[in-house]
């Protein structure tokens, strides 16, 4: 599960963007039972959130910003950033990425990633045990420029080791990655989490997986759970029939009158929000059945907000260990009945920079779960993330 993300001049955001899923330690957690799962060491951690903001505001590109940290530890080619993600305000071409999870086994791992156009600046692994115990350095490494070469911090690692993280360094992926390859326990953990349990998809990505469907995907759309979760798009549904070779088009849904007889229809033509729910059910399957850490882009776009109510009562009400967080236009999730307050996040731009802002309504302490007015004080631009002159 993911605990803290923070980034930094990348795209529209310039200062410190911070998200957090650790849940409120207060008296506030006994109106949300189902809200939060405990971990082994006691730490408590959100299973959703929902991230509201204006057309524009950057909302894509805060998950963007987790799907290029990710391409980083799927491609072992050159480690840089790229002009098309630095902010135009920064004056400077280096980008941070600082990210805390929490693997299966309940070991926490704190990663840190800063990088410019040339290579990687510096780079970090922490882990700890237990959410109480202080963080081991499993590595830290920074380019020195006087000597031109990297530096690794003494962290235990075994000089022959050393020299060959340093050889090719930033030019073959990056430091974690040469670990795990080299078998250092802490390093395969943190790589495997990466590539196997965090799950950024935009519409644009979705999209893509609509003409190219992947095996994971045959094998959920083919498992009883997912049908539980796609029929919420519509009860009358009571089957389908996947096409391996086209499932996103041409898998057959099957659903029963009221007189019992059945209706067939290919999926390709169904209605745009069945089609799409199709997709985004994959999706939610990984997190209630197999633990995924998922951030959707404008998820309920084409949904109508009984649905988006649904699926988040759906995985709230389950017993799990993933997470799902989504941007969203649909203001009536604002609502401190199906959230707290931490659960709730804005992104705003502000007008003179152009830079976007990422911050919580937990940062308005004036706000009280006993307001029930948070969409008229989000329409009137109290609260921010609204496109007002």
């Amino acid at each position: 599960m993911i605990i803290n993300y923070t980034f930094n001049n990348y795209r529209s955001f310039y200062n410190d963007a911070e998200f957090s899923m650790i849940a409120n330690a207060g008296k506030v957690l006994k109106r949300y039972p189902d809200n939060y799962s405990t971990l082994p060491g006691g730490l408590k951690l959100l299973k959703s959130a929902v991230m509201v903001g204006e057309n524009a505001g950057g909302k894509s590109n805060f998950i963007y910003s987790l799907q290029f940290l990710k391409s980083l530890f799927q491609d072992n080619s050159v480690v840089k950033t790229v002009s098309s993600n630095i902010n135009c305000n920064a004056g400077k071409d280096q980008e941070s990425f600082d990210i805390t999870f929490c693997v299966e086994n309940g070991r926490v791992y704190h990663y840190c990633l800063t990088i410019d156009s040339k290579r990687i600046i510096a780079e970090s692994l922490f882990y700890k045990n237990e959410n109480n115990k202080k963080e081991q350095s499993v590595f830290e490494a920074y380019w020195e420029p006087e000597t031109k070469a990297y530096h690794f911090e003494d962290s235990g690692i075994e000089e022959p080791v050393r020299n060959a993280l340093r050889k090719n360094a930033g030019a073959l992926g990056l430091f974690t990655t040469k670990l795990a390859l080299l078998g250092n326990e802490y390093a395969i953990e943190a790589v495997n989490w990466m590539n196997n349990t965090l799950y950024p998809v935009s519409l644009t990505e979705g999209s893509q997986s609509v003409k190219r469907p992947s095996e994971q995907d045959i094998r959920i759309l083919n498992d009883p759970g997912y049908l539980d979760i796609f029929r919420m798009v519509d009860y009358s549904i009571c089957g389908i029939t996947v096409d391996r070779e086209q499932p996103f088009s041409k898998t057959i849904i099957s659903r029963k009158r009221a007189d019992g007889t059945m209706m067939d229809r290919e999926l390709q033509y169904d209605s745009t929000g069945v089609r799409e729910f199709f997709v985004w059910a994959i999706q939610i399957f990984r997190v209630v059945y197999e633990n995924k850490v998922v951030f959707a882009d404008e998820m309920d776009r084409v949904l109508n907000p009984v649905l988006s109510e649904r699926v988040i009562s759906f995985i709230n009400g389950k017993s799990h260990l993933g997470q799902f967080i989504f941007s969203t236009h649909n203001v009536l999730h604002l609502d401190l009945k199906t959230y707290m307050k931490e659960q709730i996040y804005f992104v705003t731009k502000i007008r003179d920079s152009l830079n976007s802002e990422l911050y919580s309504l937990s940062d308005f302490p004036e706000v009280r779960y006993e307001t029930t007015k948070i969409y008229e004080f989000y329409m009137k631009g109290i609260l921010g993330g609204t496109a007002l002159e």
